[in-house]
């Protein structure tokens, strides 16, 4: 491991885009295209959505100091929280001393769903399962980037829903989309055989779509913090606590898992994923048995120190989509230095078990707000009318005063 990043949160812009240069190797382009507000005109904004009248902007920041397998990262995340970068760099600072983050998951499995109706279910399960050899030529055959790289529909499996409506089967297809997100390709599959399994089960089809609850794309991992800088055994205890609380009871078990996705959606919002499949996936699979839980969980090894976990699926793509159309996801993709998605994958798996720890930490020590407030502040401070060189002293003085609040600010700077 090289050396870490020392309070980059401290260096002027220029300063952290010579870093982020020096290390990710970024053409002069791709730096003007940082330097740009948000990376894209209202050309390219109208080429993406209907009824286009404009651009909205984000913060892009840095998380530092991340180990994952072994590997260094400087992590782009968009979001417009305070809090939420520093914290998830002071998580990987912490936990590199121990090794970093050990990250692994599954191959990257979509879920089609065909949904045949007004048909003899048992029956119609045993001609699908009968015929699947040649459903599965039939969906490949719409693919011939993935039928070319070994990828494309592998499986094929049935089940029966009864509804109000009645009987259901639902086919399923189990494809391999490599490195892409995979909804496009899935979809149509699902939709190119759909006449097919409606002549063999003679039924209809209604629906043909991809599953979003992507449980044959896991990630799951592991990273240890030392005892003595989480704060001591009694903090490590209270994490543990923190964490069981979550882990029993669903109204805390969302806050908890917020906190989890604050980290997850801002690297997906940097390197252009589908943020919303991601959300929801995860919060399914935190209810799976019934009973909505905590996405993480925290233990002690045999020396005292606090040993996190998280598991969740993670649907995502480092080909087609928007990470190949928005300057801003390509330049972030490559600032991650990522191959894969099941790279990039891990990647936001270990944001979320930092921010998972950096967020549990702080309630289970100081709380939360103490720091929270002070960037929290800075915003009211600017959003008051501050100028740079009074947002610091104004801060200040609402912190001493414990009075954070526009009109406070708002004050503050009329009496300068």
């Amino acid at each position: 491991m090289t050396e870490k990043i020392s309070r980059f949160f401290e260096k002027s812009r220029k300063e952290r885009l010579d870093i982020v240069e020096r290390m990710t190797g970024l053409t002069k382009e791709e730096r003007q295209t940082l330097e740009s507000l948000g990376g894209i005109g209202f050309e390219q904004a109208d080429k993406m959505v209907e009824n286009a009248i404009g651009t909205f902007s984000f913060p892009l920041g840095i998380a530092t100091n991340f180990v994952i397998n072994k590997k260094e990262y400087l992590v782009p995340m968009v979001i417009e929280e305070p809090s939420v970068i520093a914290a998830a760099s002071k998580a990987a600072k912490i936990a590199r001393l121990c090794g970093g983050f050990s990250m692994n998951n599954d191959e990257s499995y979509s879920i089609g769903q065909i949904q045949i109706v007004e048909t003899d279910v048992e029956s119609a399960t045993k001609k699908v399962m009968e015929k699947s050899v040649q459903i599965l030529e039939l969906a490949n055959s719409k693919s011939n980037t993935l039928s070319k790289m070994g990828k494309g529909a592998k499986e094929i499996s049935c089940k029966k829903l009864e509804t109000p409506s009645g009987k259901m089967l639902i086919v399923e297809l189990l494809i391999d989309v490599g490195d892409a997100m995979g909804a496009n390709v899935t979809n149509t599959m699902c939709e190119g055989v759909a006449p097919l399994i409606e002549q063999i089960t003679g039924g209809r089809a209604v629906l043909k779509i991809l599953s979003n609850y992507s449980t044959r794309r896991m990630v799951r991992g592991t990273a240890t913090f030392d005892k003595n800088e989480v704060g001591g055994e009694k903090i490590v205890d209270n994490i543990i606590l923190a964490y069981e609380f979550a882990a029993s009871d669903p109204y805390r078990a969302v806050t908890h898992n917020k906190g989890i996705m604050n980290g997850i959606i801002a690297v997906a919002n940097a390197t252009g994923q589908d943020t919303r499949a991601i959300e929801a996936a995860a919060h399914a699979y935190a209810a799976r048995n019934g009973k909505y839980t905590s996405l993480t969980k925290w233990s002690k090894d045999k020396d005292g120190n606090l040993v996190g976990f998280i598991e969740l699926p993670m649907s995502v793509g480092t080909v087609g989509g928007i990470i190949n159309v928005h300057p801003m996801a390509k330049i972030c993709a490559k600032i991650l230095g990522i191959s894969s998605a099941s790279e990039l994958a891990c990647v936001i798996g270990a944001m979320g078990l930092a921010q998972n720890f950096s967020a549990i930490r702080a309630l289970a020590s100081e709380g939360i707000q103490k720091g929270h407030m002070r960037l929290h502040a800075r915003n009211l401070a600017a959003a008051a009318g501050a100028t740079p060189d009074h947002i610091d002293s104004i801060v200040e003085q609402m912190i001493k005063e414990g009075n954070i609040s526009i009109n406070r600010a708002k004050e503050l700077l009329n009496s300068d």
